[in-house]
């Protein structure tokens, strides 16, 4: 802010002033760039632990350090938490510590299911969190929810029947054929309705590995 001639008063008072708000305005600089840098970190460990769940290969914290936040050490533990918040939300996996002397942990499918994907070369990532997403619907449904409520739910999500997702695949196929098949999911056509409409229940295995209660918990957790 040079001054101008003839304005050398009106200058000297304002660089005084324009101390305590540039200093302020510094700070919030660095906070948003470490934020910045943060985030950016968190997509990274993502990445390293799918990796890891589809290898099937524990993780430590010393890994997790030297690979990913080797300048961000003081904030593994926001950016572990804010990591495992998204893959259990988008791919129905949770983090699990299995050795706290050595902080060694695995990556499972969340609600103690049991699913072993087949997942080709060119779609490499877990679909769990689909089918979390269609029990928690289900279960808020009172045990079997009409196809046009599911369907409905997850076009809102961006998850639409005949359209591939990129996490998800063709979604249509998952749920009323593979899942149906694996014994998770029920898909059946409603008995006397007119015109024919169809609809979702929770499959015999579904009822084996989890339950309404932990459902209906995770569901109140992570709303």
């Amino acid at each position: 802010m040079a001054a101008t001639p003839g304005s050398q008063s009106e200058d000297h008072g304002f660089s005084r002033q324009d101390e305590v708000p540039s200093t302020s305005h510094d700070q919030e600089d660095a906070r948003s760039s470490l934020q910045d840098a943060l985030r950016v970190k968190k997509y990274e460990l993502i990445q390293f632990l799918l990796s890891r769940y589809l290898a099937k290969e524990p993780f430590t914290k010393a890994e997790v350090l030297s690979s990913v936040l080797q300048d961000y050490q003081d904030h593994f533990v926001v950016v572990l938490s804010q990591a495992s918040e998204y893959v259990q939300l988008v791919f129905g996996l949770e983090v699990k510590e299995v050795d706290p002397s050595e902080h060694t942990y695995i990556l499972v499918p969340t609600l103690g299911l049991t699913l072993n994907e087949t997942l080709r070369d060119e779609q490499r990532l877990p679909k769990a969190g689909l089918l979390v997403m269609v029990l928690c619907l289900i279960a808020v449904e009172v045990d079997c929810a009409p196809e046009e409520a599911i369907w409905g739910a997850l076009n809102r999500m961006g998850v639409c029947p005949g359209r591939e997702h990129y996490i998800y695949g063709e979604p249509r196929e998952m749920l009323t054929q593979v899942w149906v098949r694996e014994g998770y999911l029920e898909y059946r056509q409603v008995p006397d309705s007119d015109p024919a409409r169809s609809e979702f229940l929770w499959g015999p295995r579904a009822y084996a590995e989890t339950s309404k209660f932990k459902v209906l918990e995770y569901l109140s957790r992570v709303s």
